[in-house]
């Protein structure tokens, strides 16, 4: 199953997509991840990246496109794959249809603003691994300590109040368009992102049409 997950930056989509992965046995193809592994490598494509994520901006299509299509190339893409934070534009998702991309469903996780500010401000990332805790909503068993791999867990740059502010309005003005392009195709399907953890989950897969357990 090829599926590609919408919503504004804390809305749970990467939670849900970690979820479902473990349920299909399909990978997530995160290009929040991807993005952060060449930041964290320093290479010249990473510093790149820094320049646009520290100041709440998108990286260029150019470079995201060219990132994802080679990530699709894996193996582990055969049967299935779930999209996170790509496409992030209208120009993107063109782009990928030109690819030969191919999607069954497009699940759009719907928040409100402050609550998304609210939800963020509380959010862990480990620094090893990138797996994501919340504080109050999806605590580690050891605080600060990642459940995964034992690595530290920290307050990424991106998740400061201000960053937020500013990712927020770039992603109402440039990636919530995605909604419509994907309606007009009948793929579409809405979940209330702003209910517990457990009812997200039980929607997201009755969304897929797979079973939960």
């Amino acid at each position: 199953m090829k599926i590609i997950l919408l919503g504004a930056p804390g809305a749970g989509k990467g939670t849900q997509a970690e979820i479902i992965a473990e349920k299909l046995g399909i990978p997530v193809i995160g290009t929040g991840a991807i993005i952060r592994e060449a930041i964290a490598s320093g290479s010249e494509l990473g510093k790149q990246f820094q320049s646009y994520t520290e100041a709440g901006k998108l990286v260029p299509d150019e470079l995201v496109v060219k990132m994802v299509a080679e990530r699709l190339k894996g193996g582990d893409c055969k049967k299935g794959y779930i999209l996170d934070g790509f496409p992030r534009t209208v120009v993107q998702a063109e782009a990928f249809d030109r690819m030969g991309g191919e999607v069954d469903a497009v699940l759009d996780f719907e928040i409100g603003d402050d609550a998304i500010v609210k939800r963020m401000s509380g959010r862990r990332v480990c620094e090893k691994c990138g797996a994501t805790y919340h504080v109050t909503n999806l605590p580690p068993k050891t605080e600060g300590v990642c459940d995964k791999c034992g690595a530290a867990l920290a307050i990424r740059k991106d998740d400061a109040p201000e960053t937020v502010l500013e990712r927020l309005k770039v992603y109402h003005e440039l990636t919530e368009p995605l909604v419509g392009y994907y309606k007009a195709r009948g793929l579409v399907k809405t979940i209330d992102a702003a209910e517990s953890l457990e009812t997200i989950t039980a929607k997201t897969f009755a969304a897929i049409g797979a079973p939960e357990a």
